[in-house]
């Protein structure tokens, strides 16, 4: 067998076989799916209904008994001012506090509304805090629009909510559009790539650095050459890296259905707009309209060829900087002086990043296509694209062409520095040292 093939498998195996894969591989897909239900499941619900006295002066907000389950009591304000009312809230032990409304000047509500005073026994809550100011505020729209003459039910029945439905045009005719859907999958897919290529990379890195200092490199390369240890490295853990994906893929799939199933009761990828709109009516009398949306959006997205491209660019990525990675690693000495050649590498992966929102904008604009064509932003950048659709045949092939050339390029350029750096010890080594390994024959 090849030794580059042994190096390979050595490699995936040592990692496949920690506990800590085996661990982070199961627990991490169900942890990240935690941090997104769990919140939402429990937001709201561990708040107990408050309790307030009131005293309102102004008769602004009589008649609201309840706002978002907290329960309001009121005083009268020709018996009690907001002295004696402040009392009987420390006195009585079942109210959580006091709303304080001002008499108006001139009957003006938005005197009471900067004067309104909310007390309470500890921290009352910002969502409460928020409920009550819409309220008010919604009150005093309607008090001013009385005082100018005008009927609020007029002016509330001739608002319009206006909800624009997306279609993208096919030549079957047109398919639902979901914005949002595509700038999550767009932004998702650049993110992960840029957190797997750095931490697999990252692993390249301490592999080398440690079996460098360990001296464990000076026995292998007696049987081994160094070009096929950094491949055989590189390959690797690239196939770790994609085995961790693959499961990560296959949990987000069975929770996709299980969602499915349980929102709709039905097989997800069989259900029609008019099974959606009617389920989201049964299930919160028409408050589904968003889940619906997703779930329309995802049905016409093409997710196969998503993933596919996500696959190779992900690989593409981490195989680039990968390679130069196991450079850095073979030029010092500790894990403390890689930093100086750290910053260059992660520098356009960074500011891909943080562009991908500008890209999202026009993903068929100049500067996303650029950077699609760029090797060292090219994995973001296309990934940021391709949901959005528009992007032509011949820019994908050249972004995948131009990507496979600079894993070439950059992998000859760090076999040519890792050649002898492994073997350099003792010396911090500097740009000009990199330049000079390169010239060597």
């Amino acid at each position: 067998m090849s030794p580059f093939i042994i190096i390979a498998l050595r490699e995936f195996t040592t990692r496949v076989k920690n506990k800590t894969f085996l661990i982070m591989s199961i627990l991490g897909p169900i942890g990240l799916g935690a941090l997104i239900v769990i919140p939402s499941l429990l937001s709201g619900g561990d708040e107990d209904p408050k309790k307030l006295l009131v005293v309102d002066n102004s008769y602004l907000l009589v008649g609201t008994e309840t706002i978002s389950e907290h329960s309001f009591q009121y005083l009268n304000p020709e018996e009690f001012d907001e002295t004696l009312a402040i009392s009987a809230v420390r006195e009585k032990e079942i109210y959580d506090g006091l709303l304080f409304l001002p008499p108006s000047e001139n009957g003006d509500p938005d005197f009471i509304l900067r004067n309104t005073r909310l007390y309470s026994k500890g921290d009352i809550g910002i969502d409460l805090t928020r409920d009550i100011e819409r309220r008010l505020g919604k009150l005093a729209t309607e008090e001013k629009l009385k005082i100018n003459g005008v009927d609020p039910s007029i002016v509330k029945n001739s608002t319009t909510v206006v909800n624009i439905k997306n279609l993208n045009l096919t030549e079957n005719g047109s398919e639902a559009s979901s914005l949002l859907l595509k700038m999550a999958i767009g932004f998702g897919a650049s993110f992960f790539i840029y957190m797997f290529v750095f931490l697999y990379a990252a692993q390249i890195m301490r592999g080398v650095i440690e079996e460098k200092t360990s001296r464990i490199i000076e026995v292998i390369i007696t049987s081994v050459k160094p070009t096929q240890l950094l491949l055989g490295k590189i390959i690797g853990i690239a196939g770790v890296g994609l085995l961790q994906f693959l499961i990560l893929i296959t949990f987000s799939t069975l929770i996709y259905y299980i969602a499915g199933s349980l929102i709709l009761e039905s097989d997800i990828t069989q259900i029609t707009s008019a099974q959606i709109s009617s389920a989201g009516e049964m299930k919160n009398g028409g408050n589904q309209g968003t889940i619906n949306q997703i779930i329309e959006g995802i049905n016409s997205l093409n997710i196969a060829s998503l993933i596919g491209f996500f696959i190779f660019y992900f690989l593409g990525g981490y195989l680039l900087y990968g390679a130069l990675f196991a450079a850095v690693g073979s030029a010092v000495d500790a894990e403390a002086d890689t930093q100086q050649f750290m910053i260059p590498l992660t520098i356009p992966l960074l500011i891909t990043l943080m562009l991908t929102m500008t890209m999202m904008q026009e993903p068929n604009g100049s500067l996303a296509m650029w950077l699609s064509f760029i090797p060292f932003s090219s994995p973001l950048a296309m990934m940021v694209r391709l949901p959005f659709g528009g992007v032509q045949t011949w820019e994908i092939v050249l972004s995948m062409l131009l990507l496979i050339t600079g894993f070439l390029g950059t992998t000859w350029i760090s076999a040519k520095i890792y050649r002898v750096g492994i073997l350099t010890y003792g010396k911090k080594a500097s740009y000009k040292d990199l330049y000079k390994w390169l010239r060597r024959k």
